[in-house]
Parts: C-alpha cells; structure tokens; sequence
C-alpha cells in the first residue's frame, strides 16, 4: 500500500497537495460573489485530500518487515542544469503521514467553522482562495523528499500567510502586521536558503532518502560530519544552525518571533490556521526532518544545544508575555510561541517523538482555544479585551465547555488532556540532556507560568459578572461550534497514545512496537516527573484562582490585580519586553536613517547631476544640429552636385553602341603596336 501511494512521480500521495492548489487555482479565476461555492470546493478538495492522508497514515502505522521505519521514497528529474538533473519527490514516512493527516485533519474543521465566522464577509470567496493554498502548501511541505521542494512549499506558505495576515488590507494594523511577517521571516528563509546550497555543494544532492545516497543517509551525513568550516565547525553543525535560522523566523523563536503576536490582525480562523496546524508547525517539522544532520554531532553538539536553549529562553519569555496581555487572541498568540519553544527544547534534547507529540496535542487544543476565542468574539460582538468581558459560561455554554478542555490542554491538567502527557514527555527529553538542567529547569518555570495565564484568561472570561454593560453575549451557531465538540474530543482521544504506559506514538515514530505496561508509570524518573507536573499546574491555577478568582476586577476600568503587586516589572511584559521599540532603535531606525541619506544624496546630487548632464546633452545636440544643418548639408550637396555633373559629362561620351567601342579599342591598339615598332627600329 505504501509503495502504491508514492510509486513515480504519478503516485496517489501527489493528490494531498495537488487538491488544494487546483482549488485555489480554479477559485482565482472566479468572482467574490460566488463565496459559497468557492467554501464548498475548496472544503470538497481538502476533505479529499484528508482521505488520501489517512489512507497514506494506514499504510505507515505498523513497522516494517525486521523492524524499522516503515519509508518510501519517490522521485524524478524535475529539470536539468547543464548534465546536472535536478530531482525532486515524495517521502512517506511515520514522521510525515502522521504530520499530513493531522495537518489535513484541523485544516478542514477550521474550513468548516470559516463558513458560519466569515458568512457576512463579501470577499468570502477570495478567504477561501488564500486558505486553500495555505492547506496546499504546508502539505507539499510534509510530504517532499527533497529539501529544495520543501524549500518550495516553505516560500509558498509564507506567500499564503502574507495575504491572510493583511486580508484586511484596508485597515492599517493588518497590512502592516502581513508586512512585517513577510519581512521578519524572510530573514530566516534567507539562512535556510544558504544552509541548503552549501548542503548540496557538499553532499551532491537535495533528496532526502534515495536507494543510500540521500541527504539523510549514512554517506551524506558522514561527508558532513567530516568536512570542517570556519573555527573548526564541522559542515553539518554550520549547515544545521543555518536551517534553525529559517525555523526560528517561521516558528516565532526569540529574536525572530515579533511578527507572531501581531498576525493576529487577520481573520480568527486564519489564527487559529496559522498557529495550530501550518506555518509555525512548518519550522518544528523541519528541523524534525532534518535532525540527523543536527545529531551528527552527538546529543550536546553545538546545533542540538542551540536549539535547546533558544526554545527554551523562547518558552520562559513568551510566558512572562502572555501573563500581561488583555487581548484574547494576543495571549494565545504568545501561548503558541511558547509552546513553540517547549518543541524545541524536545529536539535540541534529542526527543523528536517527544516533539513531535507535543506539535501534535498543541495543534489540537491550539485551533480549539483560537477557534474558541474566535466564538467568544463573535458572540460579544467582536470585542477581543478580556477585562470587558465576564460570566459568559452562562450565555455561552458550549464555548465554554469546549474552550474549558483546551485550556486544561494547554495548561497541562492531568490525565486525560493530551498536553500533560506531551509536556511530560518534553519534560523528560530535557531532564534526561547530557548538555545540562538549564533548559529543563526553564521550561518547568514556563509550565507554570502557563497554567497561570491560561487560568486568568478564563476566570476573566468566563466567570465572575459582566464587566460591560454594553455586550449582551449569545451562543455561536452550530457550523462554528461543531468544529469546537470534535476538535476537543480528539484532544482527549490524543492522551491514549502517548503515556508512559503505552507510548505507541514514540515506538510508532522509531519503527517498534509499543507495549502496554502500567508499571512504567512508577519508575523512579517518570512518577518523579509526573509529581512534577501536577505541582506545577496546581501551583499555577491555585496562584490564578488567588489573584483572580478572588479580586476580580468589578468592571473593565479597574486595573489588573497583578498590575500593583508587581509594578513596572507589569509594564515590561504588558509590552513584550519592549522587543519591537528595540528593533526600531536598533534596525528599523538606523536603516531608515540611511535610507533617508540616500534619497537626499539621489534627490540632491544625482538627481542634479542627471540634469546637468540632460542639459549639456541637449546643448551640444542642438550645436550639433546647426553645424549639420548650416555646414555639413550644404557641404555636402555641393559634393553630391558635383559628381553629379561629372557623370553627366562622362555619359555623354557613350553612345551606348558596342560596334563603336570596338572600333576605337582597335584604332588604340593599332597606334600602341605601330609607336612601338618605331621605337624598336631605332
């Protein structure tokens, strides 16, 4: 079954991305008005495409024949340079038929719920367009075997992004928040794009997996690991920081994060689109694709430690962040980065099934919390400030219940919540780093902090008393909050697969086996992290539900209880440590600065020289002209007249008979032999 998904270049596996992109290509050449229609296509393309997934997910669930990763690899010269084929194909694998369908899987519920969020928008038609491009491009993205397809899929992803974040163009906030995504990210996709061209400089190749010759296979990876670069690092450390770049600008990692929060200017379902299962997840997977190059250097290499200590700087920072912010999509903006960095810290640690479990859990709860949000506002008439808000489990029960189980989810609530058993994972893929407790030590804090925010966040929303008279709360229909039953069901369902009891999803990742045993549950190192976790969210909602649950604020214009117990250490976070004035000192102003030069110096002295010089031009043509005109014409007509009147005197010598010509040729001849007789007699 597997080889029949991926077999040549005609394999079915080409339909999980071809079906959006023919969506999205049919939809482009149709109006807005026809909306309805372009949902139902594009919800039809993606629906198909989530069949082939699952299909493609069977084929992969159990190991192969001996043990090992169930993979099959495609592929096929795309063109050639000069005798270089350039080729490119499909890879099946655990790690991306898992990554496919679940990428397919909350895609179309966020579809689904689009249809009743952006009902009354009149460009409903064109959202769909963007949307389903997004979908196409993030799934050629887990499938490719090639790293310059994935490079492809990555830009194309950035494009959708683009226009999604500023769908509302109009409004000055959104355009320049698509702006500064497109930009903030191109600065990481520019180190990936050269990370890539020294890999195939190197290795020969871009495909992944091709019959032992890949870019992942043992020959490729031992020429990395033995070529060295500047300041003896080796070419698959260099090579592997470059790729992190380009995953910490799609990921939101600190320095590069400061165009996440802000993409909340689109649409909700765009939020819920971006943050839960495409572009953030993007960088996560490549660095999970790529971490043989990463592990080359052994567990603590350089690469693998970087990774690790900027999820988990990128996981402590996003959490102190969130704890200040009022906008209820804003903190689960930061959530998501710090989650991000959570993945991180499990890679950098050496646990991608640990990661990889945890993009899975988080793109669950995630597009259910934003997809929640998105209920909330909607039904309070598009505010977004949580202080306005207040006791909507009453009006709003279904949101609340569902929004309830994500943000358990999230916050790590033990046992059935898919997000205690993810974290638990990453906790101990930290613990376990020969590199040091930092990380590990970092991202327990970020835990707690976790719980305490996403704690506030609820007892202001949905508990207490109204705070604003002025919104008068209702339930969201059923197309929005269908999607919000299923997606928090299978956040529960998700905690099955990967406790220590039955870790099938790690055994899955690996190609083994997994084995029920309850007893894993009590090994000193698991119960002790396990502890762990319940200390930390009890300890975090017990602090939320003190300050909160407690002093509450009555009505929207009372400050926040925390904003007095901690003074400007509030104003540091309530505006995320002040990253972008410092970008705009730091770069955006001194850029501008010599921006400015160089339009004054253009403006002053090549503008002023290029006229200068227009002027002299056209001075010396118009000289040019009157010497012309007043010297050389009249110069030379009088030449053309002259050979003129030469060959009218030349012609009338000829009378145009031949008989006469050769009568004075003969005459000449004759005179010419008789001169020279004489001459001779003499």
């Amino acid at each position: 079954m597997v080889e029949a998904l991926t077999s040549g270049h005609h394999g079915v596996l080409w339909l999980v991305p071809l079906l959006p992109f023919a969506a999205a290509g049919l939809l482009a050449l149709l109006p807005d008005k026809r909306g309805r229609l372009a949902s139902l296509v594009v919800i039809g393309a993606l629906a198909g495409s989530l069949v082939v997934a699952a299909c493609a997910l069977i084929g992969v669930l159990h190991p192969a024949d001996g043990g090992g990763v169930m993979r099959s690899a495609s592929s096929f010269v795309w063109f050639a340079i000069g005798d270089e084929p350039l080729r490119i194909g499909l890879l099946l694998d655990p790690l991306g038929a898992g990554m496919g369908a679940m990428v397919a899987f909350v895609a179309l519920l966020i579809l689904l719920y689009s249809r009743g969020y952006m009902a009354d928008d009149r460009r409903f038609g064109r959202f769909f367009t963007f949307l389903s491009l997004f979908c196409g491009a993030m799934l050629l993205a887990v499938y490719s075997n090639s790293l310059l397809l994935l490079f492809v899929a990555w830009e194309l992803v950035g494009l959708a992004s683009y226009l999604l974040i500023g769908f509302y163009f109009k409004k000055p906030a959104a355009a320049a928040a698509a702006q500064k995504a497109f930009i903030t990210t191109r600065i990481g996709d520019m180190a990936f794009f050269i990370g890539m061209i020294w890999l195939n400089s190197r290795a020969g190749t871009l495909l992944f997996y091709d019959g032992g010759n890949g870019l992942l296979e043992s020959g490729a990876l031992a020429s990395l690991a033995g070529a060295t670069t500047f300041g003896g690092i080796t070419l698959s450390a260099a090579a592997s920081l470059l790729i992190l770049i380009g995953a910490m600008g799609k990921s939101g990692q600190v320095p590069l994060h400061t165009w996440l929060p802000d993409a909340m200017e689109g649409p909700t379902p765009v939020s819920a689109l971006i943050h839960a299962a495409t572009m953030v997840a993007a960088g996560v997977f490549l660095v999970a694709r790529t971490h043989p190059i990463f592990a080359v250097g052994g567990e603590a290499g350089i690469a693998l430690a970087a990774t690790a200590w900027i999820g988990a700087i990128t996981a402590l920072y996003a959490s102190l962040v969130a704890v200040a912010q009022h906008d209820i999509k804003r903190i689960l903006a930061y959530s998501t980065v710090s989650q991000l960095g959570f993945m991180m810290v499990a890679l950098g640690t050496g646990g991608v099934a640990a990661a990889m479990l945890h993009l899975v859990a988080h793109a669950l709860f995630k597009a259910l919390l934003f997809l929640s949000a998105g209920s909330v506002i909607h039904g309070c008439g598009g505010e977004q400030d949580i202080r306005r808000m207040g006791g909507l489990r009453k009006a709003m029960p279904l949101t609340f219940a569902t929004y309830a189980v994500g943000m358990m989810a999230l916050s790590g609530f033990p046992f059935v919540f898919s997000g205690f058993w993810s974290k638990e994972a990453v906790f101990h893929s930290a613990k376990s780093w020969p590199g040091g407790n930092g990380p590990f030590l970092l991202v327990v804090l970020a835990a707690c902090l976790t719980a305490f925010y996403m704690t506030r966040q609820a007892l202001l929303v949905f508990f207490g008393t109204p705070r604003d008279p002025r919104i008068h709360a209702h339930e969201s229909p059923l197309p929005m909050t269908l999607p919000l039953v299923v997606l928090a069901t299978a956040t529960m369902l998700l905690s099955l697969v990967g406790t220590p009891a039955w870790p099938w999803f790690e055994r899955w990742l690996d190609g083994t086996r997994a084995a029920f045993d309850p007893a894993a549950l009590t090994k000193p190192g698991t119960t002790g992290l396990i502890v762990l976790s319940l200390v930390i969210v009890t300890a975090g909602v017990t602090a939320a539900w003190r300050v909160y649950g407690i002093t509450a604020p009555r009505d929207a214009s009372a400050p926040d209880p925390l904003a007095s117990k901690t003074g400007r250490l509030w104003r540091v976070f309530e505006h995320a440590m002040s990253f972008n004035a410092l970008y705009r000192k730091a770069v955006i102003g001194p850029l501008a600065f010599i921006a400015g030069g160089i339009d004054a110096l253009e403006r002053m002295v090549f503008h002023r020289s290029m006229a200068n010089g227009e002027r002299i031009l056209k001075d010396v043509g118009r000289s040019a002209g009157r010497i012309d005109e007043s010297a050389i014409n009249p110069g030379f007509d009088r030449l053309c007249g002259g050979i003129e009147h030469q060959a009218s005197s030349t012609s009338k010598s000829q009378s145009g008979r031949p008989q006469a010509g050769l009568r004075a040729i003969g005459l000449a001849t004759a005179a010419c032999i008789a001169l020279y007789l004489w001459l001779s007699s003499r």
